[in-house]
């Protein structure tokens, strides 16, 4: 919540930024087709093998995760690969790390943040949600629904990674990226 704040307007600028984050997708691709080659010697199997020091590197890895463009999970199971995890507890760490990250996000956004600086009615978001039932409604069911998702997609996304490994994903993050670069460049 700390770097979010201190870098919150560096990261608003670079949102605007479609051949960046375009970049950034294909960079992410390139480092996932190689991740389980540099980080093939694991040593921690399970979450009793984490250590402290363990979960505030990989912490600091999932920071990176502030640059948009970069996948949140995949810089926390790099930097539990980087930290002796295998591919299968990085991962799941990666996705209990996610419920302090979200929260911490969540506080900021509704409770820190002001929203429409450059407008005449800047607000707080919880000045924007408890404007009306409707968002009210719109906020809980939003949260619900995400987390119902949340749920299949960490069960679906281990289940590939166990089988695949990193590369469906990198081929797919580089052919997006290039994707929009072409895109962006061209058309745009």
């Amino acid at each position: 919540m700390v770097l979010g704040y201190l870098f919150d307007d560096k990261i608003e600028a670079v949102l605007g930024n479609q051949i960046a984050i375009s970049s950034v997708l294909v960079l992410g691709g390139v480092v996932l087709l190689f991740a389980d080659k540099w980080f093939k010697n694991p040593k921690i199997d399970d979450e009793k093998g984490i250590t402290i020091r363990n979960a505030i590197t990989i912490g600091f890895w999932q920071c990176l995760a502030m640059m948009p463009g970069t996948s949140r999970s995949a810089a926390s199971i790099i930097g539990g690969m980087a930290q002796g995890l295998t591919r299968k507890a990085a991962a799941e760490f990666s996705f209990f790390l996610a419920v302090p990250t979200m929260l911490a996000v969540t506080v900021y956004s509704v409770f820190v943040k002001t929203w429409g600086k450059e407008t005449a009615n800047p607000q707080k978001g919880y000045e924007m949600i408890m404007a009306s039932q409707d968002h009210i409604m719109i906020f809980v069911i939003g949260n619900v629904v995400a987390f119902i998702v949340a749920l299949i997609a960490i069960k679906a996304f281990i289940g590939v990674l166990n089988k695949y490994g990193f590369k469906p994903w990198g081929w797919y993050r580089i052919f997006v990226g290039v994707a929009l670069l072409i895109y962006f460049y061209f058309f745009k």
